[in-house]
């Protein structure tokens, strides 16, 4: 249970990063400024509220597990983030960026395993 809800947290802190980016992609865009603004507003009420979400969730999930336990195994968002990036935002993963994500998730197992 401990488990899933920090891998929940890790889900909906990268909701909320995401949320951010567009809010910064849609202020960026060429649209009408009343229109942009209306859309920025809307993608950074979407990304407080995922984050506020996963804030309550990560304070059930210490109460759980050890925070020596449960704050490595954030660093799972870093890959989430990554894997989100390249699919909703095209951006590029290099094989470092590869071999990274591979360390984490190694490290992550290994957390998990140990407990």
């Amino acid at each position: 249970m401990s488990f899933l809800l920090v891998l929940l947290v890790c889900v909906l802190t990268c909701c909320g990063q995401l949320c951010q980016k567009q809010a910064v992609e849609c202020w960026k865009s060429a649209t009408p400024a009343v229109t942009r603004k209306k859309k920025t507003l809307a993608w950074l009420t979407l990304a407080v509220a995922t984050l506020g979400i996963a804030l309550l969730l990560w304070l059930w999930a210490l109460q759980l597990l050890p925070v020596g336990v449960a704050y490595p195994m954030l660093s799972f968002n870093f890959v989430l983030m990554a894997l989100a990036a390249r699919y909703f935002f095209h951006e590029t993963l290099s094989c470092r960026h590869l071999a990274g994500i591979a360390c984490i998730v190694l490290g992550v197992a290994l957390l998990g395993i140990s407990l």
